[in-house]
């Protein structure tokens, strides 16, 4: 296929600069009824183009025309066999694999360091979890992936699994052996799913990590605007072989996606399939280039040092993506993160020990001179004590709760089951009825279905106290849990 070509942006264009009598949807008629503020901050293109499914712009859950020709073209281009454009992110092309694959009571084996969109996709199925522990440095306190011999493991103890879900790459950066790990799952005659929301560069530069697709999943979800260039809110789903039902999967999307999709959104993926397919290796060759000279340069800087391959010794590691250690510094990475702030430099994610930051198509040389100059200033800033640091960091690991929590019944019976609300100090050995997902480390501690252990609540109670934030759990404040009604 000519990947020089945009269909549907081609004819979005076109669409919004033909002269017509709008009595359609949305209700601003083409920017006529758009609010002054937003014309004055946005311009009035960009509402020209906000349109519905008009004939000539096709329908997103029954393409026939210009969006399934710019589906076709993303497929070619990342190498699968049906791609899907999502414009409810990669949360939904998570929750419709899940859905394709697994029916209520089905198992499905994922690691405990899902991302919460799983969690729904179990929700919404009734899928059983058979949970995986990552493996973990506790220095760093970090979570990785799952090895091949524990997929091998737990398939022997649970060959009945409909499908296995792995996290490829980690938000910092570390693949494991998808290649192995699919071989492994295709002796169960099962499918390989893959959360690759970090990963959709891979396949554009030979020194980046394989892609999934090519290492041999069946399934992959990539979330376009993390890593290349389109609108936030946007995704691929890409299936290749035959062990997926592709009748499941669009069905799956319809439950899970707006049936009012923007077009812009969907524009801006068809221009970045076709940007990549022009311009990939050029634009990933500059972003590595600039990754090696920030890592460089980083590692001169006193008491400052970075994740890097001998780290995680039995996988491979995303060069764009940089895990700053700045617990030398005798900051938290929060304090570090808010000082960087005050000079200009936002990071992608705080945690307790250390700092990353998304290195991609859209950096500068002007970027990396000024993260490198921000983390110079801060290094030599006044610091904690080296008690007071030790103090901090001991009260507060991954490895107090082992990601060990324990099943009471499955999270769709806990999602939908009557609940009440307990005070925090009351509510250990009760069944949690809702997701606790705290930042760090973004992985939920609690999600519906868990016994509530106390080890697990003094986790979240020091995540707060460190400076982190918990996220979707009706209290935030941890004051009190949502539990099943006994």
């Amino acid at each position: 296929m000519d990947q020089n070509q945009t269909p549907l942006l081609h004819t979005l264009l076109s669409n919004a600069v033909r002269p017509h009598a709008p009595f359609y949807t949305p209700g601003h008629k083409r920017g006529v009824g758009v609010s002054q503020l937003l014309t004055d901050a946005f311009g009035k293109n960009v509402f020209r183009a906000d349109l519905t499914e008009l004939t000539e712009l096709d329908n997103l859950f029954a393409p026939s025309s210009v969006i399934q020709q710019a589906q076709q073209l993303a497929a070619e281009l990342f190498g699968a066999t049906y791609t899907w454009f999502l414009v409810n992110g990669s949360t939904c092309g998570i929750e419709a694999a899940i859905l394709a694959t697994c029916g209520n009571g089905d198992k499905i084996i994922l690691p405990r360091n899902v991302h919460s969109s799983a969690i729904s996709g179990l929700i919404l199925s009734g899928a059983i979890p058979i949970f995986l522990n990552p493996e973990y440095d506790p220095v760093l306190d970090i979570a990785h992936g799952i090895t091949p011999q524990t997929i091998q493991t737990v398939l022997e103890k649970h060959p009945d699994a409909k499908a296995v879900m792995i996290v490829y790459p980690t938000y910092h950066g570390v693949c494991t052996d998808v290649s192995a790990i699919a071989r492994i799952t295709h002796q169960y005659n099962i499918p390989l799913l893959v959360d690759e929301a970090h990963g959709a560069h891979f396949a554009f530069h030979p020194e980046l990590p394989i892609s999934a697709l090519a290492a041999g999943a069946d399934l992959t979800v990539q979330s376009i605007h993390k890593t290349l260039g389109a609108m936030t809110q946007t995704a691929m789903l890409h299936v290749q072989g035959d062990r997926i039902d592709i009748d499941r999967i669009s069905k799956a999307l319809q439950l899970v996606q707006s049936t009012s999709p923007s077009y812009i959104l969907l524009a801006s993926l068809d221009a970045a399939r076709q940007q990549m397919a022009l311009h990939g290796n050029e634009l990933m060759s500059r972003a590595l280039k600039l990754a090696d000279e920030a890592r460089n340069r980083i590692q001169q800087i006193p008491r400052l040092s970075l994740l890097c391959c001998d780290d995680v010794n039995f996988m491979a590691l995303d060069k764009t993506r940089l895990t700053v250690i700045v617990s030398k510094l005798g900051l938290t990475g929060f304090e570090a993160d808010e000082m960087l702030e005050q000079i200009g430099v936002t990071c992608e994610f705080p945690s307790l020990q250390h700092l990353t930051f998304i290195i991609s198509l859209g950096n500068t040389h002007e970027d990396i001179e000024q993260l490198v100059q921000s983390l110079t200033k801060i290094a030599v800033a006044p610091t904690l004590s080296a008690s007071k640091q030790t103090e901090s960091h001991s009260k507060i690991s991954l490895t107090n709760i082992s990601f060990g929590n324990t099943m009471g019944i499955s999270p769709r019976e806990a999602f939908f089951a009557p609940t009440r609300i307990l005070p925090i100090e009351e509510a250990t050995s009760h069944i949690c009825a809702e997701v606790v997902c705290p930042y760090p480390p973004g992985i939920p501690i609690l999600m519906p279905g868990e016994i509530i252990s106390k080890i697990a609540l003094e986790y979240l109670q020091q995540v707060q106290i460190v400076g982190g934030f918990v996220t979707g759990c009706v209290d935030n404040t941890l004051n009190t849990l949502k539990v099943v009604k006994e």
